[in-house]
């Protein structure tokens, strides 16, 4: 008899391989990638290609293979998404990020499958309202998003909830905020990769690094703050979830503490060895009206459901990043 599987959607991207590195180190599942994967100069195979991986899926055959598998998946981890808060084609985000999640939805309410999606602190704006995760609809419908796929995953958590209360959700289904996320396997994220990443290879170089200016009076350079979490503690949520079935809702994932960007600079140095470096640039024009300068989850409600870890401290999340970035580095 075949083992219980598990499908990542966007299982070769960043957060989606850090779980398949998980799930598939466990062993107790057929682990399933459905993913495109660009071209072969790209990083994405190889986020995938150290693990034990049962099949993989284009996203053109998710249903197909949902069905063909119906008896032996047990849950769907949909991490695939347009991830890019500049993306301009709001068509292709509302395609991809809210109808179809409402698909999967469907899928896994059908057959009583379990669900967790990717959500994101995006749908939270300008936090003018607060980063409190509650998933009460008139909660969430008062959020106000700064771009188009904020407000994608917002409407997709607002169907949830609404499905939810007319009893038509998966056996389990939890929506997971992710706040500032770093660590392994976001090289093919461009400019959308973490601080950390893109200021390494200056660090590595011994080079100066720069960070925006502040252009809001209560923010000194550099000290614009974020909820910065490493990939592992947002995985360490999802692995809780999977062994917790009874628990579902929209749940932040973030480390609860607020660091400056200045902070996150410092500490990649400090793991390199190297005195900090860092100048300051005007922010470009086009951001500053949509720009966030404060970010932190809040992280009771999911505690209060029981989840017990604890955050990785940034320094010490920073160190384990840059040990990885120094022995898998491509630009060195």
């Amino acid at each position: 008899m075949s083992p219980p599987m598990i499908v990542v959607t966007g299982g070769a991207g960043f957060i989606g391989s850090n779980i398949v590195a998980r799930l598939a180190a466990e062993g107790r599942h057929d682990v399933v990638v459905c993913d495109r994967f660009g071209t072969a100069d790209e990083a994405k195979w190889k986020n995938i290609a150290n693990h034990d991986v049962a099949d993989i899926w284009s996203p053109e055959e998710l249903f197909e293979r949902l069905e063909q598998h119906r008896d032996q998946v047990v849950a769907v981890i949909h991490m695939g998404a347009i991830s890019s808060t500049t993306e301009q084609d709001v068509d292709l985000i509302v395609r991809t990020n809210f109808s179809l999640s409402r698909d999967v939805w469907a899928w896994c309410t059908q057959h009583a499958k379990r669900l967790i999606y990717a959500s994101s602190a995006a749908t939270y704006g300008d936090g003018d309202q607060g980063f409190e995760d509650d998933d009460a609809l008139v909660a969430l419908a008062a959020l106000k998003p700064l771009n188009a796929y904020g407000y994608s995953k917002r409407l997709f958590d607002e169907y949830a909830v609404r499905q939810a209360g007319r009893g038509q959700a998966p056996a389990q289904w939890a929506g997971l905020k992710f706040f500032n996320v770093y660590g392994p396997n976001e090289y093919h994220k461009g400019s959308m990769k973490s601080v950390v990443a893109q200021i390494w290879p200056k660090v590595a170089a011994g080079e100066p690094v720069q960070l925006f200016k502040s252009h809001h009076p209560d923010y000194v350079d550099g000290g614009q703050l974020r909820d910065f979490v490493h990939v592992d503690d947002v995985v360490d949520i999802i692995a809780w979830l999977l062994e917790t079935p009874d628990v579902s809702g929209v749940f932040n994932a973030g480390s609860g503490q607020a660091r400056s960007f200045a902070d996150l600079a410092r500490a990649t140095f400090a793991a390199a060895g190297r005195e900090p470096q860092i100048t300051y640039i005007d922010m470009p024009e086009v951001l500053r009206e949509r720009y966030q300068y404060f970010t932190e989850a809040r992280m009771d409600r999911i505690r209060r459901r029981g989840y017990p870890g604890q955050s990785t401290p940034l320094e010490t999340g920073v160190r384990r990043y840059v040990e990885y970035l120094s022995r898998h580095d491509p630009h060195r």
